[in-house]
């Protein structure tokens, strides 16, 4: 890369860093104190590593900069300074990676871009889903959850208990199935890693489309499992059980299920096709 490009994405990257700053704080707090979007801290992480990977792939002496990345961070500052004047959290947030994706089409052209596209794009899974779209599709599934999981309690494990509404009513306990266990939450990091995995596999369209749509029925068959297995236990150890430490502590659980599950997949999607190629 020439000296005058390398200068020039420095002093670009400075500015976004700067224009960017009263954001990066606010999205941190959202990583780190919500544990349903603390798979945000690892997407840059995850989008470096890729970044990285490609860096050999790269012709890094044929640059060409490019005017629609101009437009690109037009647009991408518009909607930055409208959401930030009207306190929109979610469009501030959208906009650091289209701005991002922006200056490189800009300093470094589309065929770069190209080269970086996944990465940059899988930037936008750091964003945390708006709380008004969570809380309109989560109670639709709650619901559903709640009947499915009081069946199993109670048709197939024969352990007396009460529905009504989103809640659960044991002899000695009851369990409110929450926002959190709608499984709405887990979808968005389960289908960042149906993503990654897919961008990781060799193969078709179809092999991979497979592995990403995997991930609808996993998030709510593994947050269905959550709330059985806590049912179960609120049944036996009373209401302390679903709360805290154990309640956190089966969410983490249950995500490291449906990893398991998702690279099973994988492998599977992978060996089936080495077999086929005669690999």
């Amino acid at each position: 890369m020439p000296p005058k490009t390398i200068l020039f994405s420095i002093l670009l990257f400075l500015l976004f860093i700067i224009l960017y700053s009263p954001i990066f704080p606010g999205l941190y707090h959202l990583w780190i104190e919500d544990s349903n979007n603390s798979h945000g801290l690892l997407v840059p992480i995850i989008s470096l590593v890729l970044i990285w990977k490609k860096r050999g792939k790269i012709n890094w002496e044929n640059l060409k900069s490019s005017n629609i990345g101009l437009f690109v961070l037009g647009v991408s500052l518009v909607f930055y300074f409208i959401g930030y004047a009207g306190g929109i959290g979610v469009l501030p947030r959208l906009t650091i990676v289209s701005t991002l994706i922006g200056l490189v089409i800009f300093n470094l052209g589309l065929n770069i871009f190209s080269r970086l596209a996944f990465p940059l794009l899988f930037l936008f899974f750091m964003v945390p889903v708006p709380v008004s779209i969570v809380l309109l599709v989560s109670f639709p599934l709650q619901l559903i959850a709640t009947k499915i999981s009081a069946f199993i309690i109670s048709d197939l494990l024969s352990i007396p208990v009460f529905m009504e509404g989103n809640m659960l009513y044991f002899a000695n306990a009851s369990l409110e199935v929450a926002e959190a266990c709608s499984g709405i939450r887990s979808l968005v990091a389960y289908l960042m890693l149906g993503f990654l995995f897919a961008y990781l596999m060799n193969g078709s369209i179809k092999r991979r489309s497979i592995l990403v749509l995997s991930t609808v029925p996993l998030a709510f068959f593994a947050n269905l499992m959550r709330v059985t297995v806590t049912g179960i236990l609120a049944h036996f150890f009373g209401s302390k059980v679903a709360r805290g430490f154990l309640h956190e502590f089966s969410g983490m659980a249950i995500f490291a299920f449906g990893f398991i599950i998702l690279f099973v997949l994988y492998y599977v999607l992978e060996s089936t096709r080495k077999a086929k190629a005669g690999e």
